[in-house]
């Protein structure tokens, strides 16, 4: 039986209550017989024998009275001086877990995240515990995420400003113009620089829950179309079919243009660079499709590329996370493409699933609200 910390508590003051109150009532009653043979003893002689019964009763009375007072006085000394011992255990003992908490909470503040606190009950001190546990858990990963991130952000950042830094140092040492070719190497970088501040810039915004979108009804069908067209080319030149299919037009949602563009961009992006030559790659647009009690207009992005391994799917969404080394910066992007999907897609109300099997290819679903 599982007991609260306050079944516990009543239980330890009932028990000491029971247990004072009767070994009150047995010394009280032992006392009260030993008392009647003191008595006996001192005060029944000649003087009591001949005295009235009136008289007699009062002796008696006077006798017991005097006598309880002072043992009620060492009696009530007594018992408090258990209840204080009996209640000083009891709080040390139901105050463990705590003290053990405090301690943790105590290393955690110290900067010591490596901290866990063994959970020995299951009333609310081991559910505080369990759930403080969970607690220095996610900043531990967070702490990792944290440290990934500047790593990351700072490598995405050093090779753009150590070309330009390389370039500008060999023009500065030949004492020659600079080259057209040079410039416009340079400018390509700033632009790179530019966009990934932009992308870091508007990420934070998203995951603060500040990121200002320009909302309007919109007809997906065609705002795919449109997007499918401009990857086109892409793709064929890598070897790819990309087709788009639309089971309603039109799809009305309530989006921002840009962002759920940028989206898709990104997705299509990422399928036609992972796929190898001769595969396929084809957008499929549902609508009024019934999910959690919600009505959503759902589009899927599945490619027939190499595929991601099951245990790199719930970082697949992470800053900068990159599944293999055959998915580096220099076959891939800056990392933040589905990341930036991610948080627009939940920035409009909606979210995404991917599936995927290694080998055989990746599906993206995107979830967005519809408004039909």
């Amino acid at each position: 039986m599982k007991l609260t910390v306050r079944q516990k508590i009543f239980i330890c003051i009932g028990l000491a209550v029971f247990m004072i109150g009767g070994a009150h009532a047995v010394t009280k009653q032992a006392y009260m017989e030993s008392l009647f043979d003191q008595f006996r003893r001192e005060e029944l002689g000649a003087a009591y024998l001949n005295a009235s019964a009136a008289e007699q009763i009062g002796i008696l009375k006077t006798y017991v009275s005097d006598k309880m007072q002072i043992f009620g006085l060492k009696n009530w000394l007594f018992f408090v001086a258990v209840g204080l011992l009996f209640s000083f255990w009891i709080s040390g003992i139901l105050t463990v877990p705590l003290r053990r908490l405090v301690e943790a909470i105590e290393r955690v503040a110290q900067g010591d995240l490596d901290v866990s606190v063994p959970v020995q009950s299951k009333d609310e001190y081991g559910k505080v515990i369990q759930t403080f546990n969970e607690m220095t858990l996610r900043l531990r990963e967070a702490e990792e995420v944290r440290r990934r991130l500047v790593a990351d952000v700072a490598h995405e950042l050093r090779t753009p400003l150590s070309i330009m830094r390389l370039k500008l140092e060999n023009a500065q040492q030949s004492g020659q113009s600079v080259p057209p070719e040079m410039l416009l190497r340079i400018h390509d970088e700033v632009i790179r620089l530019g966009l990934l501040v932009e992308d870091l810039h508007d990420l934070s915004l998203a995951e603060a829950g500040r990121l200002a979108l320009d909302c309007r009804p919109i007809d997906l069908a065609a705002k795919l179309e449109q997007i499918v067209e401009d990857v086109k080319m892409e793709g064929e030149e890598n070897g790819l079919e990309i087709r788009f299919v639309a089971n309603a037009r039109p799809a009305m949602v309530m989006a921002d243009p840009r962002r759920i563009t940028q989206v898709f961009i990104n997705l299509l992006t990422n399928a036609i660079r992972y796929t190898p030559a001769g595969g396929r790659i084809s957008v499929e647009l549902k609508d009024q499709v019934r999910d959690r009690q919600a009505v959503y207009t759902c589009v899927s992005v599945r490619d027939t590329g190499i595929g991601i391994p099951a245990e790199e799917l719930a970082h697949l969404f992470d800053r900068f996370y990159r599944v293999a080394k055959d998915r580096s910066r220099h076959t891939g992007g800056s990392g933040l493409g589905l990341s930036i999907a991610h948080h627009w897609v939940k920035a409009h109300g909606g979210f995404i699933r991917v599936s995927s099997e290694l080998g055989n290819g990746t599906e993206f679903t995107v979830y967005l609200p519809s408004t039909a």
